[in-house]
């Protein structure tokens, strides 16, 4: 690693750079250097969504645990059917949760969907390829032996593992352990990230505005995502752009916190002291990014505990939150999978100018009059318009140094499966 510019206590775990770090880089560096945190905790299950599986989930069942019939219908010996047509009495009736006896040769037996299979019979017959007449039933349609039969096991094989360990439980997961009969299950206990904001112009939602004020956005988008990704938030408040003031809350929250998150004060101006309660307090070991929103970003330690300084621009904090937060976070979770959902989609839009940084637009994806999904871009992209992330449905990225041309193919991360 490299300590060009400056790096006032030089360690492995520095990635300070004469230029910007390239976004790649700074990610490469971060998830290099962030470490699982997180114990071992037993919870009900319907406490377990969003949670992060401690060990993979092996069946002790097979699903489903007998052989049921997949359709209404008539179980059937194949063997008696010999033309379309033929008739069989109707010896008995199956439902679901009630198993039947042997079936006779020569009979049929009515059956409901989900109802065991009765001994002996080879296929379930539709009810739609059947006439029932008085006691009897003609089958149209023959099937064949295994037809309309979920066997044993279909779904889910006794001993097969259906989770894996560091995978975050989803609304169908458990769903599924709760059909093998699980009724608590082992998750990564949920880090806890301390939100700090800095600025005498913001106040808290609820007060009177004064001159030169406005309402603090910025902690409640990083309480829902970092909720989103089923963490505890502890949120510090609004502390004022002071030194001192920015040491006291780093130190408290240091304390308190597996993950402390500032988003404000990162800058290079007068009243931006995050900077400099960091480098008091620990390291800063990554600052400025060739992004485009986000680059006054920065990540250090404070105590050993991991430090993100983040724009105070809301699109910015959203922006970089995603990118480069979201998956160190995940990965002391313990979660494996950290990739972003990526689409590749043509833009339905040119620019006319190209920057030196990679750059992130908000886009929303539709069809053109062909039918094709194409991006459009909100008109206003500067990193304060908070209104341009609520009609987006996504980023689409630009890389350096490039313009676009309508119909060009982009990157696209949707916000849907990240949040």
């Amino acid at each position: 690693m490299s300590c060009v510019e400056y790096c006032p206590h030089p360690s492995k775990t520095s990635i300070y750079m004469s230029g910007l770090i390239p976004l790649d880089k700074a990610l490469t560096f971060l998830l290099e250097d962030a470490q699982e945190n997180a114990a071992n905790i037993d919870v009900p299950l319907p406490e377990a969504l969003g949670g992060v599986l401690a060990a993979g989930q092996h069946a002790l069942i097979n699903v489903p645990d007998f052989d049921n019939s997949a359709m209404d219908g008539y179980a059937v010996y194949t063997s008696d059917l010999d033309k379309p047509g033929c008739r069989l009495p109707v010896s008995q009736t199956i439902a679901a949760g009630h198993p039947g006896t042997a079936l006779e040769k020569g009979t049929t037996a009515r059956i409901f969907t989900g109802a065991p299979m009765p001994e002996g019979a080879d296929a379930v017959v539709i009810q739609e390829n059947t006439r029932a007449e008085e006691g009897q039933v003609a089958v149209m349609e023959i099937p064949a032996p295994g037809a309309n039969i979920r066997l044993t096991g279909h779904d889910v094989a006794k001993g097969s593992e259906i989770l894996s360990e560091g995978q975050r439980l989803r609304p169908q997961d458990l769903g599924l352990l709760a059909a093998l009969g699980t009724a608590s299950v082992t998750i990564k206990q949920p880090l806890k990230v301390a939100i700090i904001n800095t600025g005498d112009e913001v106040v808290a939602p609820g007060q009177s505005l004064q001159p030169g004020q406005l309402y603090d956005s910025n902690s409640f988008t990083l309480d829902a995502l970092l909720t989103g990704l089923g963490m505890h938030v502890i949120k510090k408040g609004i502390v004022d752009d002071s030194l001192a003031a920015t040491q006291s809350a780093l130190e408290t929250a240091a304390q308190e916190a597996d993950c402390i998150i500032t988003t404000g004060g990162v800058s290079v101006g007068d009243e931006d002291y995050v900077r400099q309660a960091v480098e008091s307090l620990g390291q800063l070991a990554l600052w400025k990014l060739a992004i485009k929103p986000g680059k006054p970003f920065s990540y250090g330690r404070i105590q050993d505990v991991p430090f993100f300084g983040l724009p105070g621009n809301p699109v910015a904090v959203f922006v970089t939150f995603i990118l480069l937060v979201r998956p160190y976070l995940l990965k002391m979770q313990g979660v494996v999978n950290l990739n972003l959902p990526k689409l590749c989609v043509k833009a339905g839009f040119n620019t006319t100018s190209t920057n030196s940084r990679q750059e992130f637009i908000r886009v929303r994806m539709n069809e053109d009059a062909q039918g094709e999904l194409e991006l459009e871009a909100y008109g206003n992209q500067g990193s304060s318009i908070m209104t341009s992330l609520s009609w987006a449905d996504g980023l689409a990225e630009i890389p350096a140094g490039e313009s676009v041309n309508k119909g060009q193919r982009l990157n696209y991360f949707p916000f849907k499966g990240m949040l």
